[in-house]
């Protein structure tokens, strides 16, 4: 007997609801969540896709019984781009390969990156003009870009940080396409979205390959990540392949900056349509900082600043939704599955639930003050992810995200450019679907704003 699984739309023939999944996912989870509750069930080219909406089946999935899915085959255009790195790589060969390279992200190591953090932010400085308008998208791809070249590989990307952001964009546009599109097609021409997809691969891969040919040939020792990975021995005492390494430098690339960047676009959009938050901030800073350069150990006296962050990825998750497949059968949420079976669970909507959060879509970095607001469940909140899973990259993002904010905060109030609209597109990462425009807006406070770098 066929097991009763969870409702679900009205599809289309064949295609099910891969179209409205193209179009607009957000969407399409928001209103499954809404019209059928905890778990519900789509399908796109015939292949069944579940959704769930709680945090117990986030823990479930993601935590507690993580080995039972997979993540590998839930993003085959991901692996396309980068290979096998840390993003696709699943059971024992992911266990194996985090253990190499998380001591490169423990926390004496990333704070060691601060420095170099605060120097990139300051010629991004340098580089502005008060009452300029700018894509604020466009500047922090860049700035993160040049950040990540600089402390994960030892690499000087600066004059090619519009480039390669172009490159992951062509990339990750590729990957939106519907299933049924003609631009799916693999016609490797220039005009094709396939052919810019590979001319996009091209690029990155020369990129790397010469950041690892360059690192090879340079005898001086260092302890950044590129490093340890040529360094890495498996239990075997064996070196990690060429291509291993290319892989996980590609992922550490597009992750180390795509994420960061599009968190830091979306603070600085919230933050200028809330002049009550911005105001808050600016007078923490103020008392803390005085206009200089903040330090690791200042971060400790900004909570606010550190509630913002938060706040922000709870409305705007850079990773909006995570896909998993099932390797054995499973029972969730009274239903039971087959192996086999995608399952989705969403950042996007789980951080939005108005049971979870008190008026979910108002942007109130208080909520992340345990003394002013209860706690919501666990995993109702969860922008990196969780379990072994995790993003190992958590820690320096959130660094990052802090000292660039703190930095930059003293001395512009980037606010959106008259009329405007800032619209959220769901790619890999959800990201503004035309860039932000903002003007600079220069600080009026009597601040050193020539605070020497340390």
């Amino acid at each position: 007997m066929e097991k009763r699984l969870p409702p679900g739309p009205r599809e289309w023939p064949v295609v099910g609801s891969a179209f409205a999944f193209s179009k607009d996912p957000l969407s399409l989870f928001a209103n499954l969540h809404r019209d059928y509750g905890e778990v519900a069930t789509i399908t796109i080219m015939g292949l069944p896709f579940f959704f769930f909406a709680h945090p117990r089946a986030v823990k479930h999935i993601l935590v507690d019984n993580a080995r039972n899915f997979t993540n590998r085959e839930a993003y085959p255009e991901l692996r396309m781009l980068v290979g096998d790195g840390l993003l696709t790589l699943d059971g024992t060969d992911h266990r194996q390969q985090r253990r190499i390279v998380q001591p490169a992200f423990h926390r004496s190591r990333i704070e060691s990156y601060a420095d170099e953090m605060l120097e990139h932010t300051h010629r991004t400085l340098q580089s502005w003009r008060p009452g300029v308008e700018v894509d604020i998208a466009d500047e922090m791809s860049r700035l993160t870009l040049g950040i990540a070249g600089a402390t994960l590989f030892g690499a000087d990307l600066v004059a090619e940080t519009s480039e390669i952001g172009r490159a992951f964009l062509e990339a990750a546009e590729y990957t939106d396409l519907p299933a049924l599109s003609l631009g799916r097609l693999p016609l490797n021409l220039p005009f094709t979205p396939y052919g810019k997809f590979m001319r996009a691969k091209r690029m990155l891969d020369e990129v790397v390959t010469r950041i690892i040919v360059q690192r090879r040939a340079d005898a001086r020792e260092s302890s950044d990540v590129l490093s340890m990975l040529l360094a890495a021995r498996d239990e075997n005492g064996a070196a990690l392949a060429d291509q291993q390494v290319r892989d996980h430098v590609l992922t550490f690339l597009a992750a180390g900056h795509a994420t960061t960047a599009n968190a830091l676009t979306w603070t600085f959009y919230l933050l200028s349509q809330h002049p009550d938050v911005m105001a808050k901030l600016s007078d923490e800073l103020a008392a803390v900082l005085r206009g200089r350069d903040p330090t690791v150990e200042d971060l400790p006296r900004l909570p606010y600043l550190e509630a913002v962050v938060k706040e922000s990825m709870r409305l705007y998750p850079p990773a909006w939704a995570q896909a998993r497949r099932a390797i054995a059968d499973f029972a969730l949420e009274g239903y039971e599955f087959p192996a086999g079976s995608f399952v989705v669970v969403s950042q996007w909507v789980t951080h939005r639930r108005h049971d979870f959060w008190r008026d979910p879509q108002r942007f109130l970095p208080e909520r992340f003050d345990p003394s002013t607001e209860s706690e919501p469940p666990p995993l109702a909140y969860f922008p990196f992810g969780a379990g072994p899973r995790t993003c190992i990259g958590m820690p320096f993002a959130m660094l990052e995200a802090r000292l660039v904010l703190a930095t930059i905060l003293q001395r512009f109030r980037p606010a959106l450019a008259p009329g405007f609209r800032v619209v959220p597109r769901a790619l890999i990462i959800l990201q503004p679907a035309n860039g932000v425009r903002m003007i600079l807006e220069p600080v009026t406070r009597s601040i050193n704003v020539s605070a020497p770098l340390r």
